[in-house]
């Protein structure tokens, strides 16, 4: 969800109830170009991760260069 500076601004805690009660993040924009971001509070580290599971791609060299070249500097 994305809303204004000026929009938020008279608003603000029933964006706050919003964030807290879907869980969803809140873009907060200034002349349309985002400047913060609103996301609800997570204590618990499994919680604030779990938007993550599942992302991460296996690599399974990650010492070695992607391509040809791409480490010179370590020549």
């Amino acid at each position: 969800m994305q809303v204004s500076k000026s929009a938020f601004k008279p608003k603000a805690l029933e964006y706050f109830r919003t964030v807290q009660r879907t869980g969803e993040e809140l873009i907060i924009t200034d002349r349309g170009e985002p400047v913060l971001k609103i996301v609800p509070y997570a204590e618990d580290l499994d919680q604030a991760l779990a938007s993550l599971r599942g992302t991460v791609v296996s690599y399974e060299a990650p010492e070695e260069p992607v391509a040809d070249g791409d480490w010179d500097a370590l020549s």
